[in-house]
């Protein structure tokens, strides 16, 4: 099923958001991985589109549907175009954009796009300051290690303000650090319950502040859900794999029971 398709079933069957995943290749060597898990990929990985055109293509059949990229591998790619990409989507979308990205855990993916694993966390961090400034300012500048460009003009301008929210991805320490001082709120993994109310109070200790967090690959399992409400968190992605047209649209049907069966 085509991303179009997918996201008018969503917003038909009453639910709020979703959520695109980003690979922008998988080298034939698949890793070594960061994460150090060692387990093959999905062969689906290897054929995911880009987030920000199947969004676009989902923003233009829905009206409701909020559009997430979760996330989107900002460490990859150049700042200057993503801003771009970003602002674009949000307007053509009427404002209904969430920005999820993350640092990337394939090594050889990273490199591929000139990016050292051991600097990723900076380069991060450099480019959403460099994307938040082509954003929010007439005449952008930015000078780091990473980033660097004089004073340019860069439009459109998203239509959120001061800019569509940042939710980072990540469970490391420093990945919630990244949340805390530049991130408008979490993209979570599916934590056991314990562990997720840990780090989300380390977050938002971190932070001094309530920050909104949404967890992704959910199971459609009520405790877990629960669990996670009790927690405070906003939103959970539930698990939609690739199916045939058909199926996808029996599995969605799935879903939105086990919603209307957690709501009541």
């Amino acid at each position: 099923m085509g991303y179009p398709e997918l996201g008018k079933a969503a917003e038909e069957r009453g639910f709020e958001s979703l959520f695109v995943p980003e690979h922008t290749h998988i080298p034939v060597t698949d890793g070594p991985r960061l994460d150090g898990s060692g387990e093959p990929m999905d062969p689906t990985w290897f054929r995911m589109p880009d987030p920000f055109v199947a969004l676009g293509a989902v923003a233009a059949v829905t009206e409701r549907l909020t559009l997430i990229t979760a996330v989107s591998l900002l460490v990859q790619r150049d700042p200057i175009i993503f801003a771009k990409e970003a602002a674009t989507l949000d307007l053509l979308s009427g404002g209904r954009l969430i920005v999820g990205v993350g640092a990337g855990n394939v090594l050889d993916e990273l490199r591929n796009h000139g990016v050292e694993p051991a600097q990723r966390g900076a380069v991060l961090d450099e480019r959403m300051d460099a994307v938040k400034r082509l954003w929010t300012q007439d005449e952008a500048e930015y000078h780091g290690k990473f980033v660097d460009f004089n004073p340019v003009y860069s439009w459109p301008k998203p239509v959120q303000q001061p800019h569509p929210p940042f939710y980072v991805g990540g469970w490391s320490r420093p990945a919630l650090r990244r949340v805390a001082k530049r991130g408008d709120g979490w993209l979570a993994p599916p934590l056991p319950a314990d562990d997720m109310r840990t780090k989300v109070a380390d977050l938002r200790d971190l932070a001094g502040r309530e920050v909104p967090v949404s967890v992704t690959y959910t199971p459609s399992d009520v405790e877990v859900v629960h669990a996670y409400e009790e927690i405070g968190v906003e939103r959970v992605a539930l698990i939609v794999p690739t199916l045939s047209r058909d199926e996808t649209l029996t599995h969605l049907d799935t879903l939105a029971e086990f919603v209307a069966k957690y709501s009541n």
